[in-house]
Order: C-alpha cells, then sequence, then structure tokens
C-alpha cells in the first residue's frame, strides 16, 4: 500500500491512504507527563466532557521527580487528585517515560500512540506510529479517544555498511542530523532501513527514531523484523501475537543515504544538534560537567557500554559525571550487573531514573560558562541550566572517555 507510515496509517482505517490526505485515526494510548499534562488537564475541563476511555491514558512523573521545589510538587499533587478523580490505571514514576512507555508494554508494531512530549516518536524504533502534540489535543483526545494528522511524506533514510569500532548509533544520527538540518525533515516520516539498520540491535535503533524530531520529523519509522519481536518477548510486557509489515511499492519524498563504513565518533556542538564534526576535530575541549542519561542513550547496554571504559579508571576529579538510568527497571538490572557499582568506584554520581538534568529542572543544572558532554538529543540554549553554558552531545562511549580525561576524549583508545 505505500511507506511504513501510510502502511499503519491503512491498517488503521481499513482502506489506503496516500501522504497529503488529512485523517481521523483511533489511538490506542495518550501519553503526558508531569510537565505537560497540568495543560492538558486545563484543556479538558474547557471542553467539558467526560473521558472517553481512561484506559487510553497514561501519565508519568518523570521530567521533575521526585519533586525538586514547591511548584513542581503542587503540579504532581493536582495531577494525582486528578488521576484518582478519573479513575485512570495507568499511572508511572519509574523513570523516563518513553523507557517506561515500552518497557510496560504500551507500544507495539502497528501502533498510534500520541504523547504530550517530542520524544513520543521514540517508539517508532519498533514499528509503531508515534508523534508528539501540544498539551491541548491531548485534552481533546481524552474525550474523542482519536487525532487528526496530515498523512506525511516519506524520506527513506538508507544505512549501509558495518560500523567501525567505537562507532555507535548516536554516532551515525548525528551525522544524519549534520547533513540534513534541524528542518532537513520537517513534517516527513523519516524511514530508516538498509543493511546497518537490519544488522543493528534494538536499544541501537532507537536513538534513530527518538532522535528523529531533532531534524524536524513528524515520525521516525523502522520495520518491525524478528529483532523487533523478540525484544518485545524479552524485555516489554507487550505479549504476542505481533503484527509484521513492511513498506509495499513505496514512493519515497527522497532517498538519503549514508556509508556508516566510512564514518568516526561525531559530536554534536553548541548550540544546535546539527553542528556536528567528527569528534577528532574538538577533542581536547575542556568539560565541566558529563552527562549520561535520557530517553536517547541511557539503556542497560548504554551503561554497560560505559562502564567498561570506566571500570578501574577515575574520572577527572574536576568534572562532575553523573549517571541517570533511564528507568527504575534498567537501574535494577545495571545493580545486579555491578553497573553501579563501577560507576560509583570512578567516582561519578548515580542519580535517580527520570530525565534529570536533560531539561535542566534538577540533578546536574549548569553555571554560565560552563560546558558539559552529554548523551542526550538535544542541546539548545539553557537546555540544562544557564544560557551561557555550552552542551555537546555525543555517544556514552565517548562520554565515558571524556568524563576520564575531563575533556572531549576519542573513546577508541579505551576499547579493547
Amino acid at each position: 500500500m505505500g511507506t511504513l507510515v501510510e502502511e499503519i496509517f491503512s491498517r488503521q482505517l481499513g482502506r489506503a491512504v496516500e501522504a497529503g490526505e488529512i485523517v481521523l485515526l483511533d489511538v490506542d494510548y495518550i501519553m503526558s507527563h508531569d510537565n505537560t499534562t497540568p495543560l492538558a488537564i486545563k484543556a479538558f475541563r474547557e471542553i467539558g466532557k467526560p473521558m472517553r476511555d481512561p484506559a487510553k491514558a497514561v501519565i508519568h512523573f518523570d521530567h521533575a521527580y521526585p519533586a525538586p521545589n514547591q511548584l513542581a510538587a503542587e503540579n504532581q499533587q493536582k495531577i494525582v487528585r486528578f488521576i484518582q478523580e478519573q479513575n485512570m490505571p495507568h499511572f508511572y514514576h519509574r523513570g523516563v517515560c518513553h523507557q517506561v512507555m515500552i518497557e510496560e508494554g504500551f507500544v507495539r508494531p502497528g501502533g498510534v500512540v500520541i504523547g504530550a512530549d517530542s520524544h513520543t516518536v521514540t517508539y517508532g524504533a519498533l514499528g509503531c506510529f508515534s508523534t508528539g502534540l501540544g498539551s491541548s489535543e491531548i485534552g481533546a483526545a481524552w474525550v474523542t479517544g482519536k487525532a487528526w494528522f496530515k498523512v506525511p511524506e516519506t524520506i527513506l533514510v538508507r544505512l549501509e555498511g558495518a560500523a567501525r569500532p567505537g562507532v555507535f548509533s548516536k554516532d551515525v544520527m548525528l551525522h544524519i542530523a549534520g547533513r540534513m538540518g534541524m528542518d532537513g525533515a520537517t513534517y516527513r516520516s523519516l524511514e530508516f532501513a538498509g543493511s546497518y539498520i537490519d544488522a543493528l540491535a534494538v536499544h541501537e535503533r532507537i536513538v534513530f527514531a527518538n532522535m528523529s524530531v531533532e531534524i524536524g520529523a513528524k515520525c521516525g519509522l523502522i520495520a518491525p523484523d524478528e529483532r523487533t519481536f523478540e525484544y518485545l518477548r524479552r524485555e516489554t510486557k507487550a505479549r504476542p501475537p505481533y503484527e509484521q509489515f513492511e513498506a509495499v511499492q513505496p514512493r519515497y519524498e527522497r532517498v538519503f543515504e549514508v556509508n556508516v563504513s566510512a564514518l568516526e565518533p561525531q559530536v554534536a556542538c553548541h548550540p544546535d544538534v546539527d553542528q556536528v564534526k567528527p569528534l577528532s576535530e574538538v577533542a581536547g575541549l575542556p568539560i565541566d560537567q558529563v552527562y549520561i542519561g535520557t530517553c536517547t542513550n541511557a539503556r542497560f547496554e548504554d551503561l554497560a557500554l560505559a562502564a567498561s571504559i570506566l571500570k578501574g579508571r577515575q574520572v577527572s576529579r574536576f568534572t562532575r559525571t553523573l549517571v541517570t538510568p533511564a528507568s527504575q527497571t534498567i537501574y535494577e538490572k545495571a545493580l545486579a550487573a555491578g553497573l553501579i557499582q563501577v560507576f560509583l568506584d570512578a567516582g561519578c554520581t548515580v542519580n535517580a531514573p527520570g530525565c534529570g538534568a536533560c531539561i535542566g529542572r534538577h540533578g546536574g543544572i549548569l553555571a554560565p560558562g560552563e560546558r558539559a558532554f552529554t548523551t542526550m538529543n538535544r542541546n539548545f540554549i539553557g537546555r540544562m541550566g544557564s544560557p551561557e553554558a555550552e552542551i555537546y552531545l555525543g555517544s556514552p562511549a565517548a562520554a565515558a572517555a571524556t568524563a576520564i580525561e575531563g575533556r572531549i576524549a576519542d573513546p577508541r583508545k579505551y576499547m579493547g
């Protein structure tokens, strides 16, 4: 019937759709968090109609949790009262909403999920159409159970070859962002495919979907395959059967190709995610804080990678090194595997699961003139605190190497 997004929409509607059509879709789940739910409640109250299906709503506390100030505490108090009033069954404070959504089984191939957070696009790595909407639209969806969409045109991102040692999906995605630009895929569906994607583990595939919004995309999708299904069985509560589908005679707006084999580690430099350079060009730049966390790169495998570099070594004493697991489940797994002890022995600070320093609310705010190296997905001015601070983005391996040296460092020198 068409591209991946056209396939998902067509299956949902029971008829073929094409890019450019306006469609009204039933949504499977409607996600919001402590930062966006208050405005959704306001919109819901103004509509003045009952919630269509409370079981479709999923609310998380993660952006400022535990509450770091009185305002955050009051907002969370209001949200809890609303959840109780509406008898909403799905309420979590177990870490970053996007990771918890996947773990708890709300994400399935062929599904449609909306969320009041731009990185809701993350679930596209599992073949689920997911996108971020405004809080008022979330309030309306609580009432209707539906959302309007314009079927997006699709850009095929074909990734071929095998990455060199020390180069990870984060490096590849940063390279794509640097070439395409922050508005290079505005309201497009990015479809990631090719031999590199086929061979890639799901935790690394997630990086591509998660960061598709950084170049303006409406969604980022990867066709579900046996790796997807095994991940769902092993790592989530989403039980079989799983829907399998692929693009059928698709018509792409354009094809964007990358030879992954030619890449070295990459860094997105201050002040935008598309200011990307090979790490070798910025190596040696002093760093005040390293942050390993967020919905992009704080899964168990990311922590294991960083720990493999930090084990038996010490971080620079003038470089604060913060580790924030994406979820409580990941924290527990890292604890059982001894990773948390590795981080503590190396001189890192391990934070409670959640968004933390990523949005500059708590857990690692930057002072004027400071410079951070992080595994985050964006580095906007003021993102982590002071607008006079700088943020650089890279892989968990590069973050660990940078923490050791106190300046941007190539991880390959520390890898076996």
